[in-house]
């Protein structure tokens, strides 16, 4: 799974790897993004008129059907193994798909004889931004003036490198993959699914990183910094 991630690079560097994309504001460093959270998000809505850009959704997708907003709390990620058929996921799937901004996430690992798991942190070797593929939804009620938008992220098999922390990774798609994913026309399930690959263990590192990051509320760089 995913269920904390961080984006501490500078606003430039987010800029070089979404080149034709516009970035609103600039982005404060986060270090320790927890669910629940507004993420960065590249959404499929941009058009001739309306360039792509960087927009903030809350991370826990709420279907427009849900009666309560607190399923999202539930729905942080979401199998790429099984999106086409899950009611919560399918039409966002056809339809509403994006990139969630990353620079790295953490997985915790067991650790024989010990009773709490041991946080690693997990970047491309490379240090640069990447793209998590995603799924975006718009909830709203009668009595709401402005509607909620949220996310999830979408996990796969673990590569080789990883496989040893844990049994699921996130999605990180590659560049070339971008403009598909973002079409906003609905593409049937066999044209995504190859996109939804393990992202090759070379071009990818993962150390441990001190329990500091165990707390939600701590989100500075002592968060990534290797725990000898």
């Amino acid at each position: 799974m995913c269920g904390r991630f961080t984006l501490a690079s500078e606003t430039e560097a987010v800029a070089q790897t979404f080149f034709d994309v516009e970035i609103p504001m600039r982005l404060a460093p986060r270090y320790n993004i927890s669910p629940t959270q507004d993420v960065a998000v590249i959404a499929n809505t941009s058009s001739d008129e309306l360039p792509a850009k960087i927009e903030f959704f809350h991370w826990g997708l709420i279907p427009s059907w849900a009666k309560d907003p607190k399923i999202g709390n539930r729905m942080i990620n979401a199998r790429s193994e099984t999106l086409a058929e899950k009611p919560s996921f399918r039409a966002a799937y056809k339809r509403r798909r994006c990139l969630i901004v990353a620079d790295g996430y953490y997985e915790w690992q067991k650790v024989p004889g010990e009773r709490l798991k041991q946080p690693i942190y997990i970047r491309l070797q490379s240090e640069k931004p990447f793209a998590l593929a995603g799924l975006w939804e718009v909830w709203q009620t009668d009595e709401m003036e402005e509607p909620v938008r949220s996310c999830t992220i979408i996990t796969c098999a673990p590569n080789a490198l990883l496989k040893q922390v844990h049994h699921r990774m996130p999605v990180i798609l590659p560049a070339d993959a971008y403009a598909q994913w973002l079409s906003s026309e609905e593409q049937p399930a066999e044209a995504l699914q190859p996109l939804l690959a393990p992202y090759p263990s070379e071009e990818m590192e993962a150390y441990p990183v001190s329990r500091f990051v165990n707390r939600p509320m701590n989100d500075s760089p002592e968060c990534i910094v290797p725990y000898v």
